[in-house]
């Protein structure tokens, strides 16, 4: 059996969950990876057989998606280009996590496709809605990727299709305990930006992870840090407490560590909008936006922010087998 694994290269959570997901896939069959988008920050440890630019999104600086930077990327001819040039007709089975590509090469050859994705999971009608309705996002959601079977992922198990997040045996590995300071990781917002308010907490420890910062320096009680796989694990499995955008995939590592999460979505992106409603359902402390204004539930959560426990099992290989039975692979 052929299988193709489309990958969404925004964000890092796509990646972590298909090396954990491919390797099982492969004890099934000859299996090819695609990744489209350029916004991921850790290292391939599978080599992609196809790399393209797909559609994607530029993080801004300022707490949501840089629109100006996203236009100017989006190609519309050459992405057309890539959906009818890919060899889509000799894979048996397609499986795109929101990864556009592969998702419209099936789409325009009426071939099965099976997302895999949080993005599903988050349409789901039990999964809980921002209370602003946005359906310029819904539509991006349903269509941005579009599959014939949808299997999802989020933050507490809502059908028998949707699951708990898949944990990466990295994270799994690592050892929590508490050194006292707070692991900062917002990706749509500039360092200045993030110092600014921080600064103000100078009482605190924070360690920053910054996609805008290329090499590490130190503010005061502020040391921030580009982005590294190793040092960012050690961070937040040491840290008293995480402070993330709503992407799926650091929240899910900061939950299942056991750490005690502030969430902040990132503006005009309908994903992080419905991530954040489900966590703030669970108890997870979550603030609009990194302005002085909501200083006070900044300074509420260090103070007196609590843990919400969960439970996620490794389940790569039960997914896995359960796709191929119900699509009688």
């Amino acid at each position: 059996m052929k299988i193709l694994y489309g990958i969404q290269g925004t964000g890092n959570g796509h990646l972590t969950r298909a090396m954990e997901l491919i390797p099982h896939l492969q004890q099934k069959g000859d299996v090819e990876i695609l990744i489209s988008g350029e916004q991921y920050d850790l290292p391939l440890t599978i080599e992609p057989n196809y790399r393209m630019k797909g559609l994607y999104f530029v993080f801004g600086k300022n707490g949501g998606i840089d629109l100006k930077a996203t236009f100017n990327k989006i190609n519309s001819f050459r992405f057309i280009k890539e959906i009818r040039n890919f060899p889509i007709e000799k894979y048996d089975l397609v499986i795109s996590d929101f990864e556009p590509v592969s998702a419209w090469a099936c789409n325009r050859a009426n071939k099965n496709c099976i997302g895999l994705s949080n993005q599903a999971a988050t349409l789901h009608p039990l999964a809980p809605k921002p209370k602003t309705f946005d359906p310029l996002g819904k539509l991006i959601l349903e269509y941005y990727a579009p599959t014939t079977v949808c299997y999802g992922f989020h933050f507490k198990k809502l059908s028998p299709q949707i699951f708990t997040p898949i944990i990466r045996k990295e994270v799994r590995a690592l050892k929590p305990e508490n050194n006292g300071h707070f692991t900062v990781y917002l990706p749509s917002y500039d360092d200045t930006k993030i110092i600014k308010h921080l600064k103000k907490f100078d009482h605190l420890k924070w360690q920053v992870f910054s996609k805008h910062c290329k090499k590490a320096y130190k503010v005061k009680n502020i040391q921030v840090h580009p982005i590294q796989g190793q040092l960012f694990m050690n961070s937040i499995a040491s840290a008293s407490g995480i402070i993330s955008n709503a992407g799926f995939g650091a929240t899910s590592e900061a939950l299942f560590l056991g750490k005690k999460l502030l969430v902040i979505p990132m503006k005009n992106q309908y994903e992080q909008q419905c991530n954040a409603a489900m966590l703030k359902s669970m108890g997870v402390a979550t603030m609009k936006s990194m302005k002085s204004k909501h200083h006070a539930i900044l300074e509420e959560w260090v103070d007196a922010g609590q843990v919400v426990k969960v439970d996620y099992k490794d389940q790569s290989a039960a997914i896995v087998d359960t796709i191929l039975k119900n699509h009688k692979f």
